[in-house]
């Protein structure tokens, strides 16, 4: 994938589709920043690509507050001396409310992780990538990127369609630049993610939760949800050479879900 002795940055990479992801580039050679504001998390992922035989050096940082993001950029860039990837993964799923109902202090709160994030991660990792002339760049959406829902996630939903309007406008800003930006539209995802959400819709019941779950596959056209590492390879092949003409995509890893 020819990602070899490459920096990468992957947020939200303490656990799910960002440990997934971490790991992944490590398995190519590339030296991994990892990052999260889950520390625990975050140094158990370092620990599982050091055990792996790879590279990778924790970083704490809270992305949706500007004076973090730029000291994590900055950090990274004095750790390894460049930045050639970047996966912007950091995400939150927010409370579950209809839109009449969400708490403005909570919406407030999803759209400043999961897009303001977003942004300020692109801002700061695209000035340095400009002092190289190069870089590519992987923003995670969702397919509620997409579609919308009726689950109440009206802030995670329209977040996440920020997202991919972000990309393409970025991704156009500087094609010219060397810099590729791309977006992944995840669909069911068996991440911690997932298990909370379904907590809170089956309160808990393990029989209201085997039903879920099996209403949940028979509505997937593959017949089952999807693995973090198989969002993590699509991430990967975006970031490599193997997609050099590709800018502005978003990428839908849904096994189907949204073409029916």
């Amino acid at each position: 994938m020819s990602l070899k002795n490459s920096v990468v940055l992957v947020t939200g990479s303490s656990s799910g589709m960002g440990r997934a992801s971490a790991l992944a580039f490590a398995r190519v050679e590339a030296r991994v920043a990892v990052s999260d504001v889950d520390i625990e998390g975050g140094n158990e992922t370092v620990e599982m690509i050091r055990e792996a035989q790879g590279e990778a050096t924790f970083f704490e940082a809270d992305v949706s507050k500007s004076t973090e993001v730029e000291a994590l950029i900055n950090r990274v860039t004095q750790v390894y001396g460049q930045l050639d990837c970047a996966h912007n993964n950091a995400g939150i799923e927010g409370i579950q409310a209809f839109t009449a109902d969400y708490p403005e202090e909570d919406w407030d709160q999803v759209m400043e992780v999961n897009l303001k994030g977003v942004w300020l991660c692109m801002k700061y990792e695209i000035r340095k990538m400009l002092e190289s002339g190069k870089g590519s760049i992987v923003n995670t959406s969702s397919t509620f990127g997409l579609v919308g829902s009726k689950i109440g996630l009206p802030a995670y939903i329209a977040s996440k369609h920020g997202v991919v309007g972000l990309t393409k406008a970025a991704a156009l800003e500087y094609a010219q630049k060397g810099i590729r930006v791309n977006a992944v539209c995840p669909g069911t995802i068996e991440t911690p993610m997932y298990e909370r959400v379904n907590q809170v819709i089956t309160g808990g019941d393990p029989v209201a939760r085997m039903e879920l779950e099996k209403q949940i596959n028979e509505k997937e056209p593959s017949g089952r949800i999807g693995y973090p590492k198989e969002v993590a390879e699509a991430v990967v092949w975006l970031c490599s050479d193997a997609a050099s003409f590709v800018t502005g995509h978003t990428l839908v890893i849904d096994g189907g879900l949204t073409v029916q």
